[in-house]
């Protein structure tokens, strides 16, 4: 399971839609399947939400170095990372 974060692209709202979506195969072909929706989640608090699902230690992914803006980060860095 992991937390999917939608931007909102409506208006200046600064924040995303959050699923907690678990992955799931359906005749050999993954899927994704949303099993709780938190509705509207501001930017600052989305590393806090992910946190808190994340399968390790929940501080390790809250520190400094570890939550980068999505403004800094580029396409050719997240292309980069493995899943």
């Amino acid at each position: 399971m992991f937390i999917q974060a939608v931007p909102d692209n409506r208006g200046k709202k600064d924040g995303y839609y959050c699923s907690l979506v678990e992955s799931l195969r359906v005749d050999g072909i993954p899927r994704h399947e949303i099993v709780l929706s938190f509705g509207f989640i501001a930017a600052e608090r989305l590393p806090y939400l992910k946190a808190a699902f994340n399968r390790g230690d929940p501080e390790a992914s809250l520190r400094v170095k570890n939550v980068v803006k999505k403004s800094e980060r580029s396409l050719y860095d997240l292309g980069k990372t493995s899943r």
